[in-house]
C-alpha cells in the first residue's frame, strides 16, 4: 500500500490512520523529513498552512508553488491539488523520508552556506553536504551522492561513523561512535543513534543508541530501544508484511517491508526482537522472550498485553527519562496520558 495521490481536498484527516503517533499529538506536529508538517507550512507560507487543505498533506516547495498560481485564480478551499501526497498511514512516513528529506533539504538550505567540512571528514558529492553552525564532526564518512546529508546545530558524529544519504542529524542529536545509518534517515531533535539503522524516523528525545538493528521504522518522542534490539522489516516469505490499522480494527497490508512503529515514551528491554510490522502503542515497557506480538496496546508491562503499567509508576518513569536530556513532565502530557490510559 502506497501514500494517497489527491486530485482534491476530500476525504477529511483521519487521525486514527497515523495511529499511534496522533495519540498525543496533531497531524501537523508529525515529523517526515527534516522538519514536522507544521514546519514546513510555516516556512512555505507566513500564514501557515492554507486553511481548507487537509493537515495530512505532505508539503514541499513544489505544491506550495501550486497552491500561490492555483489558489489565486481558484481560491481555497475548492483548490485541486493533483499529485499531491497525503500520509493517512504511520508506514506512509518511513516510505516517503527520502522524498521528504530531499525537499527539507532544498528548502532549508537555498541560499544559505553550510559551515566547512572538517579535514578528518571524508566525503562523497560534499556540495550536497549542508552542516549547521556548532555541529561537532571528526574522523567519519559521509556520502552524499545517494541522497542530501543535513547536519543541525549543535549535534555530533563521533568518530567512526559511516552515513549515506538522504540523511538528517536534527539539532542536538548524536550518533555514536561507529554507527552504520542508510538513507533515507531522520534523527529527531536531541535524540541519540547508534548501531545500525536504515529508513527510518526517530522524532525526537528518544535513543536507539546501541548496536543493533532498526529499519523501515518510525519511533516516537521519549522513547528508548536497549541494547541489541532489533526489529524484522521483511517476512521471511517476503510477502506483504501485514500491520495493525486503527482505524479499521483489523491487519491491513503495509508493503514488502515494515519494521517497528512505536507511540511515544515507550521503552524496550535489551535484546528485545521486534517482529515484522509491529505496532507499539504509547508509554509500553516492552520486555520478554521470543519475537514480540504485532501489536502491543498503550500501556502494556510486559510484551503480550495483559499486564498494564501502573499510571503513577508511568508518569514517574517518564518524568525519570525527561530528566536525562533536562526537560521535564508538563500538566498538558500527563492530561493526555490520563486520557489514553481512561482514567
Amino acid at each position: 500500500m502506497h501514500p494517497e495521490v489527491i486530485s482534491s481536498i476530500d476525504p477529511p484527516p483521519n487521525p486514527d490512520g497515523l495511529f499511534p503517533f496522533t495519540c498525543t499529538r496533531p497531524v501537523l506536529d508529525i515529523r517526515i523529513g527534516i522538519l514536522t508538517l507544521r514546519e514546513k507550512w510555516n516556512l512555505l507560507f507566513p500564514e501557515g498552512k492554507p486553511p481548507g487543505l487537509p493537515d495530512d498533506l505532505l508539503p514541499n516547495l513544489a505544491l506550495a508553488g501550486q497552491i500561490r498560481r492555483e489558489g489565486a485564480a481558484t481560491g481555497l478551499p475548492s483548490l485541486p491539488i493533483a499529485g499531491a501526497l497525503r500520509l493517512t498511514r504511520p508506514w506512509h512516513l518511513f516510505q516517503h523520508n527520502d522524498q521528504a528529506l530531499r525537499d527539507d533539504f532544498a528548502l532549508l538550505t537555498d541560499g544559505r552556506q553550510s559551515a566547512p567540512i572538517p579535514d578528518t571528514v571524508q566525503t562523497i558529492n560534499p556540495t550536497s553536504i549542508f552542516i549547521e553552525e556548532g555541529a561537532r564532526i571528526h574522523h567519519s564518512m559521509l556520502n552524499a551522492g545517494t541522497g542530501p546529508i543535513y547536519i543541525g546545530r549543535n549535534t555530533e558524529i563521533m568518530e567512526g561513523c559511516l552515513i549515506r544519504g538522504p540523511f538528517a542529524l536534527c539539532e542536538g542529536a548524536v550518533v555514536k561512535m561507529g554507527a552504520k545509518i542508510y538513507g533515507a534517515t531522520t534523527i529527531g531533535p536531541c535524540s541519540t543513534a547508534g548501531g545500525e539503522i536504515k529508513n527510518s524516523i526517530l522524532f525526537g528525545y528518544s535513543n536507539k543508541g546501541h548496536d543493533g538493528y532498526l529499519g523501515d521504522s518510525v519511533i516516537g518522542e521519549w522513547c528508548n530501544l536497549g541494547a541489541g534490539t532489533s526489529n524484522s522489516n521483511l517476512k521471511n516469505s517476503a510477502g506483504d508484511v501485514m500491520v495493525w490499522d486503527a482505524s479499521t480494527s483489523q491487519f491491513i497490508g503495509a508493503g514488502l517491508k515494515c519494521g517497528l512503529l512505536m507511540g511515544d515514551y515507550s521503552r524496550a528491554a535489551i535484546n528485545t526482537s521486534f517482529n515484522t510490522g509491529t505496532i507499539v502503542g504509547v508509554c509500553c515497557n516492552v520486555f520478554g522472550e521470543g519475537l514480540t506480538p504485532k501489536y502491543i496496546p498503550h500501556f502494556s508491562w510486559g510484551q503480550k498485553g495483559d499486564t498494564k503499567y501502573v499510571f503513577e509508576k508511568a508518569l514517574q518513569d517518564i518524568a525519570n527519562w525527561k530528566k536525562l536530556k533536562n526537560q521535564s513532565l508538563t500538566d498538558a502530557e500527563i492530561r493526555t496520558l490520563e486520557h489514553i490510559f481512561g482514567k
